[in-house]
């Protein structure tokens, strides 16, 4: 199943061929007693393994490397003798390793160290019993092979298992962020459980994110995304739940990760509400896309990618929300401007909603519309003189500076 060996066979041009088969004949004696050798090696010099008093863990220590040994002396009396069963043996241990949140570099120290105590004993031996030099040599060179094979094997199993960890996470956060999202909301107690699951500490407040999907993405949204942000998909569109956005810094810490990227970011809300947080950024969204919260879609700004906040945009929302309303309305309490045509009615409607903004302060109004205060003045007059209300009473303000953009996108820019 897994081709780790085959890799190493051919960068290393197969030293254990070069040993003759007969010396497996001394070594196996000696097998039951170099695995005592490794495995004191690995306890003495491994503190992450050091437990002697787990018998259980000792014992699978001893079987591991009583089998790789058996395999290495077996390779030697028969240079043809299959690999899958020591990796496969290898590379179940280094998955083990990452299912126990344990660090692959102890692994890989151990296996070091069980190396080296193999190849002092082994070499010992044969000096001891008069073997050739040259047997010495041969031994080193497959030994160092040998650990390369038996690394490499526990390397894929760690990481293969990372990859199903990480697989089976996204999964859960996934599901998480469907339930933060349901409509009606997830009873607390299951969200709660599956944030645990996820490894997702619920916060207090979130804010939804969403994003303009890109096109050729298929949807996807940012790569490299910190693990406190939730990801998916809702109505086509890359969406985010950001935790806590209430905090220093807030959504500005996001810069980064999100450069180049359109997209509204809801109101901050108690975990529970999710729902109204994604409902504003979908509608702020829209009114970007509309053109209502900044810069056309086709202009460079937007292209640069940018982020704007519903609770910002609060009065063109509502507008949004209640257009046809809004509409009626200011079909009816701005009938007069209608009745002057789109083009003496828009400077007017223009006027009036530049002086609304600036407390009928007529020189600033006059700044922000760029003519002479005094045609300020004079379009207030007619304009008292057009309606049979007090366009400066306090009571009405709001509403019409609520209702003139309606009007002027209505009835002004369409006819102009």
């Amino acid at each position: 199943m897994h081709d780790g060996p085959a890799a190493i066979e051919a960068l290393s041009g197969e030293p254990w061929r070069d040993v003759p088969r007969e010396e497996a004949q001394w070594m196996r004696p000696h097998l039951p007693a170099l695995a005592d050798a490794m495995v004191e090696g690995v306890l003495r010099h491994v503190p992450e393994y050091a437990r002697r008093d787990d018998a259980v863990y000792v014992d699978v220590i001893r079987s591991a490397v009583t089998e790789g040994m058996g395999h290495f002396i077996q390779m030697i009396a028969d240079p043809d003798a299959p690999w899958q069963g020591v990796h496969q043996l290898f590379f179940d241990i280094g998955y083990g390793e990452a299912i126990e949140g344990r660090n692959l570099e102890h692994l890989q120290n151990a296996l070091r160290v069980a190396s080296r105590t193999a190849w002092r004993y082994l070499s010992g031996e044969a000096l001891r019993l008069r073997r050739p030099p040259e047997i010495a040599f041969s031994l080193t060179e497959f030994n160092f092979v040998y650990l390369d094979m038996l690394a490499s094997a526990a390397a894929q199993g760690y990481a293969r298992a990372r990859e199903r960890t990480a697989g089976e996470r996204e999964q859960r956060r996934g599901r998480l962020l469907s339930l933060l999202l349901s409509d009606p909301p997830a009873p607390h107690d299951v969200v709660a459980e599956q944030a645990a699951r996820a490894g997702w500490p619920l916060p207090d407040r979130l804010a939804v994110i969403v994003l303009r999907p890109r096109p050729g993405s298929g949807g996807e949204g940012p790569a490299g995304l910190p693990p406190a942000l939730l990801s998916g998909l809702d109505r086509g569109r890359p969406c985010l739940i950001l935790p806590d956005p209430d905090r220093p810094g807030g959504t500005d810490r996001l810069a980064a990760t999100l450069a180049g990227w359109t997209g509204a970011v809801g109101p901050s809300v108690p975990t529970d509400q999710a729902r109204v947080s994604l409902h504003w950024a979908h509608r702020a969204l829209d009114l970007m896309a509309a053109g209502g919260a900044g810069p056309a879609p086709d202009r460079p700004a937007r292209r640069a990618g940018r982020l704007v906040h519903a609770e910002r945009h609060v009065p063109e929302l509502l507008l949004q929300e209640g257009w046809t309303l809004a509409h009626a309305a200011a079909r009816q309490r701005l009938a007069p401007l209608t009745e002057l045509g789109p083009q003496r009615g828009g400077r007017l409607a223009a006027t009036l909603l530049a002086c609304l903004r600036h407390g009928f302060n007529a020189t600033d109004a006059a700044e922000a519309l760029c003519v002479h205060p005094q045609t300020v003045r004079y379009r207030m007059t007619q304009l008292h003189g057009l309606f049979d209300y007090d366009i400066e009473d306090p009571a009405i303000r709001l509403e019409l500076m609520l209702l003139l953009p309606v009007w002027i996108q209505a009835y002004g820019e369409e006819q102009a």
